[in-house]
């Protein structure tokens, strides 16, 4: 007994100096991340404030994630609280907040590039969604963000716990965007806003943070625990293959499966399905263009 209890505790202790060696790892690591400084030097955007471009704005603010985050009047809030991973709160972005202290180029970097204004990247901003969002889009959505009322909501802090350090340096935990965003300068536009798989294609990438790249489905990248695989989008038996358009309105407009099940709550289809129905037929004739691949999940 005594040798056992002598070798239960040499192997503890192994454990023990072997998780404090990861975590110091992980945490230079990460912290090294967050230091990283980013050049930006995308042309300047012509910013306009009339009426127009405001509500074009408003749009791509409501329907393209950012109230998700920021809430509808961007006065932030809690987004979740993934317990030892991390503590997610988006800012404030009106006068009153962070849009006190940003430029219109500033919030455009944000936006683009998830970087602060002084270079720093922003911590799981999921700007990839947004890298090639159209000059003329992103101006608008620049434009709204400038209009916001003013608000003194304090949404609290956000805090990257020691979990999403040591997933960080295993490469599982979006923890800066940034490092993976193309920031050469370069101008930006969209296709002819009409219901075609070109103009789909333009609109899907604010599907790919949470679908992937390929939009075959995957882990949701930081999502808290327990947080269901996000689902095949491709033309494949595993995915919408035999989805038709109707179907795709659907689960856009209400959330719920041909089946009549509803979705999961973590997918925003209340924000996405304020689309146009010119915008959705796009995406749809997108997602039926794309070549089917199999997720290994079925949906």
């Amino acid at each position: 007994m005594r040798r056992l209890m002598k070798w239960l505790g040499r192997t503890l202790l192994v454990v023990v100096v072997f998780g404090l060696v990861v975590y110091a790892l992980a945490w230079r690591h990460s912290e090294q991340a967050l230091a990283r400084h980013f050049t930006i030097n995308d042309p300047p955007l012509a910013i306009a404030h009339d009426a127009a471009t405001i509500a074009r704005g408003q749009h791509l603010f409501t329907t393209r994630g950012c109230q998700d985050c920021h809430g509808a009047d961007g006065i932030g809030h809690l987004v979740f609280d993934a317990g030892p991973v991390i503590h997610l709160v988006a800012p404030n972005l009106t006068p009153s907040g962070m849009g006190a202290h940003l430029t219109a180029d500033a919030i455009a970097a944000a936006i683009r590039h998830g970087v602060r204004p002084d270079g720093t990247p922003l911590v799981f901003m999921p700007s990839g969604d947004y890298a090639n969002l159209d000059d003329a889009d992103t101006a608008a959505l620049v434009a709204y963000v400038q209009s916001l009322p003013p608000s003194s909501n304090d949404p609290g802090s956000l805090e990257v716990r020691p979990l999403a350090r040591v997933l960080y340096l295993f490469g599982q935990f979006p923890l800066t965007p940034a490092e993976h965003i193309d920031h050469a300068p370069r101008t930006r536009n969209a296709p002819v806003a009409a219901a075609t798989a070109a103009y789909g294609e333009y609109l899907a990438h604010a599907c790919t943070g949470c679908h992937g790249g390929d939009l075959a489905g995957q882990a949701i990248p930081g999502a808290p625990p327990g947080t269901p695989r996000a689902v095949n989008l491709t033309p494949d038996a595993s995915g919408l293959r035999d989805w038709k358009e109707a179907d795709f309105m659907r689960v856009m407009h209400e959330g719920k499966k041909p089946d009549g099940a509803a979705l999961n709550p973590i997918m925003p289809w209340q924000s996405f399905g304020r689309m146009s129905d010119t915008e959705l037929r796009a995406i749809w004739l997108h997602l039926r263009s794309l070549p089917p691949k199999s997720s290994g999940s079925p949906h």
